[in-house]
C-alpha cells in the first residue's frame, strides 16, 4: 500500500521532491532496474491532456533507494492554483517478463499562486 503525503508548491518555481525508498524491515530498497513514473493531475478523472509528468529518476547508486522527482518553472506556471492529486509508482521487469508496478506513494499538492509572472 502508498503512502500517503501532501504537499504545497509554489506556481512558477522549480520543484524537486527527494524520496527515500526502504524495504518493510527498513532496509534501504535497491532499486536497480527500477523504472519510476509520477503523474499529477486536477482529479482523478482528468484526461491525459490535463496530467503533468514529473521528470522521475532513480538516483546513483540505485541501491541506496533514492528517487528524485522534478517539476520545472515551466511546469509548474502552467498550473492552475488549487489542489492536484498525483501519485508514484516504480515497475520492473520480473524473471518471466512480467512488468511489476508498485505504487509508493500518492497524495494531494496544493498549488498557490504567483503574483511575479
Amino acid at each position: 500500500m502508498a503512502t500517503y503525503e501532501e504537499f504545497t508548491i509554489d506556481q512558477g518555481a522549480d520543484v524537486a521532491i527527494e524520496l527515500h525508498l526502504q524495504t518493510v524491515d527498513g532496509a534501504k530498497k535497491n532499486l536497480t532496474n527500477y523504472v519510476v513514473a509520477a503523474k499529477l493531475k486536477k482529479n482523478y478523472n482528468s484526461d491525459s491532456a490535463e496530467t503533468t509528468d514529473f521528470t522521475a529518476i532513480v538516483a546513483d547508486p540505485a541501491s541506496d533507494g533514492v528517487v528524485t522527482l522534478s517539476l520545472t518553472n515551466t511546469q509548474t506556471d502552467a498550473l492552475s492554483k488549487g489542489r492536484y492529486v498525483y501519485d508514484v509508482e516504480i515497475s520492473y521487469d520480473d524473471s518471466a517478463g512480467d512488468t511489476i508496478i508498485e505504487r509508493v506513494l500518492e497524495g494531494r499538492i496544493q498549488v498557490t499562486p504567483s503574483v511575479t509572472r
